[in-house]
């Protein structure tokens, strides 16, 4: 018989995130959590250091059809109708990791019913995107015309070239990657360092509403902040483009407007002294 997902209530009073979850794999995996179930958003979670407890206070327990590994992601079916399907999605950001918890009413909610478009970049035959080698999890580009090469950049996650020189560059956030970069002040000299290139932004994997979402940062603390790095730096702008789908289809269209403007400028440069002459 399958082992159930347990939820208890967190031993350690002064913890912000209140539930303790043990995924039945290998040995039990256990995390704290903010919620018991993640049936509005997707849930926060981060690695028990400490095994589950023996006289745990158990909050509920769900049985299960299916729990599985599949990547960077566990994959849970609960025994019953409705919100049925669950997934831990664990991720690192910067060194750290990141773990998420949603259903997938959840996940659906979160992709805007929009068709991509798979028309050329600034009208460009091809483009090629540089991907920084620290990338870990890259956008493959592979519903745009786009192919992408590895190398050390330096400054941001994906940029443009016109033969050697740096046209465009973007860093790419999670939320709670941006959160924590903000808070640290890390965000500070990366937008510091992206205002020197020639044109520059700060992408995001979520819409904006879910900063007020945030449960393990104050999110007035952020949205302050958020304010006052696009005061200091207007021209790195940072936007909120929903999800990873979305935040990749405006990056491609921006780094090949950057390579058409450069191309164009570079052409336009060449015909003026003839005319002058």
């Amino acid at each position: 018989m399958r082992e159930p997902l347990l939820i208890a209530r967190n031993p350690d009073p002064a913890s912000s995130l209140p539930y303790l979850v043990r995924i039945p794999l290998g040995d039990g995996i256990v995390l704290r959590t903010r919620e018991t179930w993640p049936r509005t958003s997707k849930v926060y979670c981060h690695r028990h250091d400490e095994p589950w407890p023996a006289d745990a206070e158990i909050v509920e327990t769900v049985a299960l059809r299916e729990c599985s590994r599949r990547g960077a992601a566990i994959d849970v079916v609960a025994d019953r109708t409705r919100d049925a399907r669950s997934q831990f999605v664990m991720t690192r950001a910067r060194g750290r990791e990141m773990i998420f918890w949603q259903t997938a009413r959840v996940a659906k909610a979160a992709r805007p019913n929009v068709a991509l478009p798979t028309a050329r970049a600034g009208g460009l035959d091809s483009l090629e995107i540089v991907v920084d080698t620290r990338e870990r999890y890259a956008w493959k580009f592979s519903h745009q015309q786009a192919t992408t090469v590895k190398r050390a950049l330096p400054v941001g996650d994906y940029a443009s070239f016109v033969e050697a020189d740096l046209v465009a560059v973007v860093e790419r956030k999670s939320l709670a990657d941006l959160a924590g970069s903000l808070t640290s002040g890390r965000l500070a000299y990366r937008l510091a360092d992206l205002a020197t290139a020639p044109s520059a932004a700060v992408v995001v994997e979520d819409r904006y509403s879910a900063v007020f979402k945030l449960d393990h940062v104050r999110p007035a603390v952020v949205a302050e902040m958020l304010g006052e790095c696009q005061v200091r730096w207007p021209s790195v702008p940072i936007l909120f483009l929903e999800n990873r789908a979305l935040a990749q289809e405006w990056t491609f269209r921006f780094l090949g407007s950057a390579v058409r403007e450069r191309l164009m400028g570079e052409q336009a440069h060449r015909i003026l002294p003839e005319q002058d002459g």
